[in-house]
C-alpha cells in the first residue's frame, strides 16, 4: 500500500514549481484521498462482496441444476435399460407362447384328425353292418318266397356266405 502511495506521489514532487508549495499541495492530495477512502471504500468492499456473493450463488445454481440433470439422465439410462430388460423379456415371452400356441394347435388337429378317422371307421363298419343286413334280408325274402325249394339250416348258412364273400 505504502508503495501505491509513493508511486501516486513521484509525478508530483516532479511537476513541481517552485520548492515550496509541494508540501501543502502533497498534504492535500492526501487527505483528499483519504477521505475519498473514507466514503467509497466501504460501498466499494460491499459492492465487490455482493458480486462475489452473487457469482457464488450462480455457480451453486449452475452446479445444483448440473447435478440435477445428471441425476435425471442417470435414472433416464436406467429406466431405458429396464425398458430393454423388458422388452427382451417380452419378445422372449412372445416367442415361448406363440411355440405353446403352435403345438396346441397341432394336437388339436391331429386329436381332430383321430377323431374323423375314428368317425370313418365307425360309419364303414355301421355301413358295412347295414349291407350285411340288407342282403340277408333279401336272400330270407327269396327263400320264403319260393316254395319250392326246401332247405335245411347249413344250406341256408352257404347260400349267405356266398352273397355275403
Amino acid at each position: 500500500m505504502k508503495s501505491k502511495i509513493l508511486l501516486l506521489l513521484c509525478p508530483f514532487v516532479l511537476m513541481a514549481d517552485g520548492g515550496y508549495d509541494i508540501v501543502p499541495r502533497t498534504i492535500n492530495f492526501i487527505v483528499f484521498v483519504a477521505i475519498l477512502y473514507y466514503f467509497i471504500a466501504n460501498p466499494i468492499k460491499n459492492a465487490y462482496k455482493g458480486r462475489i456473493a452473487g457469482i457464488a450463488a450462480r455457480l451453486d445454481n449452475i452446479e445444483q441444476k448440473l447435478k440435477d440433470s445428471k441425476a435425471k439422465k442417470d435414472d433416464a439410462l436406467r429406466r431405458v435399460e429396464e425398458a430393454k430388460a423388458n422388452a427382451a423379456s417380452l419378445v422372449e415371452t412372445a416367442r415361448k407362447e406363440a411355440v405353446l400356441i403352435s403345438e396346441r394347435i397341432k394336437e388339436e388337429t391331429r386329436q381332430e384328425v383321430a377323431n374323423l378317422e375314428k368317425s370313418f371307421q365307425d360309419q364303414k363298419e355301421f355301413e358295412k353292418r347295414r349291407m350285411v343286413k340288407s342282403v340277408v334280408g333279401e336272400i330270407l325274402n327269396e327263400i320264403f318266397a319260393s316254395d319250392s325249394v326246401k332247405m335245411d339250416q347249413s344250406e341256408l348258412i352257404n347260400i349267405m356266405l356266398k352273397r355275403v364273400g
